[in-house]
């Protein structure tokens, strides 16, 4: 994503530019809630709330007039001066304006949703990949889903990675050892009926009830950075930061190559692009070797496995001992909850985990799962949302 510097929209004049004005057509509040669907896209924070307001504040206005659009939705869906650049080059980009405002920034790509018929049925718009680009059709899309993120084109990856931000990145809930009141049914709530009786004098109350609350299970996800996971650690990372814009305090992801590095901090960032650069910055040891069996050690002194869903990215090699990620993967099937192992490799039907660090790995993995793809990282966010069936715990699982 391009500069995020905050700009104030208007020319050298002081005047604001003049935007160019909406097409028309039957469906304007679909054309107006899918610019604001390419705000979202491009890091705007134009959520649900502020697409209403958008389109209350265009019914006292003119939805045909140009000005009217651009000013009430930069006034609606802007969140603060730095959206204002996205704001304005998808305005541009979105109504095919033919030049952009005046203003002396670095270039940005902005991905463009316009309202089509949607390949995943409703009414929902189709991606339409870059600015003026042709939108693609179903075959097209499921085509991408499935292909291996290493043979694609860089446009293609551009797509997939605008998709994975989009991931829902919900959570399989945990039960906790805290309570709330309940109105239907659950245990009593022996002091909080005390309570209620006495401020009655003494008289008979309503009963009050408790239910133990729900929270999101932990992620801790291993992101291997090494030289023989080049092609996928940006897409991995990804949807890591997919998984942290969901659940920022239950999730924890570390990068892993010749050391183990807390890399969440940088993750937290809502747009990709930036947390991508922060990770650069954070991670020391891009493109190396691989001691998996340290690694695991070194998370396993740490409090952050314990009770968590734990998912390890990478291939396997190992540099290390063999022996010792057997016995360091032994320890952590003890502690977590569930060992999610995910390789970019076994998307191949060919595939067979001959190396010796899978070898050691595999008897204490609790799922062996593919990471090529982009639907293979659907089906990793529905294993971590409890869409899938969680295996008994028979093997010393703590809970959280």
């Amino acid at each position: 994503m391009a500069d995020d510097a905050a700009v104030t929209g208007r020319g050298g004049s002081g005047r604001p530019h003049d935007p160019p004005a909406p097409p028309g057509g039957p469906e304007p509040v679909a054309v107006l809630t899918g610019f604001a669907r390419t705000l979202r896209a491009a890091g705007v924070a134009a959520d649900h709330h502020r697409t209403q307001t958008f389109l209350a504040a265009l019914g006292h206005l003119d939805a045909a007039d140009g000005r009217d659009v651009y000013w009430a939705g930069r006034l609606t869906l802007c969140a603060g001066p730095d959206d204002l650049v996205r704001y304005e080059r998808c305005f541009a980009a979105y109504f095919s304006a033919a030049s952009a405002p005046p203003h002396r920034v670095r270039a940005m790509t902005v991905s463009v949703t316009r309202p089509v018929a949607s390949p995943y049925g409703g009414g929902e718009p189709e991606p339409a990949g870059e600015a003026g680009a042709p939108p693609a059709t179903a075959s097209e899309i499921e085509v991408l889903r499935r292909r291996d993120v290493a043979r694609m084109s860089e446009a293609e990856r551009r797509e997939v990675h605008r998709l994975l931000a989009l991931l829902r990145g919900a959570r399989q809930p945990r039960r906790t050892r805290r309570h709330r009141l309940s109105p239907h049914g659950g245990a009593i709530d022996a002091r909080r009926t005390v309570r209620e009786i006495l401020r009655h004098g003494g008289e008979p109350a309503r009963l009050r009830r408790r239910v133990r609350r729900d929270r999101p299970r932990r992620v801790v996800m291993l992101v291997d950075v090494s030289g023989s996971m080049a092609a996928y650690a940006d897409t991995l990372l990804r949807f890591a930061h997919a998984l942290v814009r969901a659940e920022p305090r239950a999730t924890e992801v570390f990068s892993i190559g010749t050391r183990l590095t807390r890399i969440t901090a940088a993750l937290r960032h809502r747009d990709p692009g930036h947390a991508l650069d922060e990770c650069s910055a954070a991670i020391p040891d891009w493109s190396g070797g691989t001691r998996l069996g340290e690694e695991v050690r070194a998370l396993l002194r740490l409090p952050d496995p314990r009770g968590a869903i734990v998912v390890i990215a990478s291939d396997g090699w190992e540099r290390g001992e063999a022996g010792l990620l057997g016995a360091q993967m032994a320890r952590l099937s003890r502690l977590a909850r569930r060992v999610v192992w995910v390789n970019p490799h076994k998307g191949d039907p060919a595939y067979l985990p001959l190396t010796a660090g899978i070898r050691a790995a595999l008897p204490y993995v609790t799922d062996f799962v593919a990471g090529h793809s982009l639907a293979a990282y659907e089906e990793l966010a529905a294993l971590l949302a409890g869409d899938r069936p969680v295996r008994a715990a028979g093997r010393g699982g703590a809970d959280a």
